[in-house]
C-alpha cells in the first residue's frame, strides 16, 4: 500500500513537471503564431477596411499560419483542455497585438478547426 501511494506521488511530481513545461510550450506556440500572423497580416492593415486584403488571400494566410501547429501537436498530446489553454493564448496575443474583436473571432475559431482536423486526443 505505501509503495503504491509512493509510486503515484512520484510520477504525479514528474506529470506535474511535463505539464508545466507542455503548457510552457503551447503558450510559447500561441505567440509563435500571432507573431507570423503579424508579419503577414498586420493589425494595421486588419483593422483598415481600405487596406483589407482579399477573403481568399486572408484565407491563404490563415491557414499557412495554423500549419504551424501540425508539427506541435504530433509530438505534443494537445487534447482538448490544451486546444482550450492555446485558443486562449492566441486570443490574447492578438489582442495584445491590437486586432479587432471580431477578426480575434474567425482567427481563433480557425485555429480551433484546423487543430480538430488533426489526429489529437483528450488532456
Amino acid at each position: 500500500m505505501y509503495l503504491g501511494r509512493l509510486a503515484r506521488g512520484h510520477f504525479g511530481g514528474r506529470a506535474a513537471i511535463l505539464e508545466f513545461f507542455l503548457n510552457r510550450k503551447v503558450a510559447e506556440l500561441a505567440k509563435s503564431l500571432a507573431q507570423q500572423l503579424a508579419k503577414r497580416y498586420p493589425p494595421a492593415i486588419a483593422n483598415n477596411p481600405v487596406q483589407m486584403v482579399s477573403q481568399q488571400r486572408l484565407s491563404d494566410i490563415l491557414e499557412e499560419v495554423y500549419a504551424l501547429t501540425t508539427d506541435f501537436a504530433r509530438r505534443n498530446k494537445l487534447g482538448w483542455i490544451r486546444r482550450v489553454k492555446l485558443r486562449n493564448a492566441f486570443r490574447w496575443e492578438l489582442e495584445e497585438m491590437g486586432y479587432d474583436a471580431n477578426f480575434i473571432d474567425v482567427a481563433t475559431a480557425g485555429l480551433i478547426a484546423h487543430i480538430g482536423r488533426g489526429s489529437t486526443r483528450d488532456g
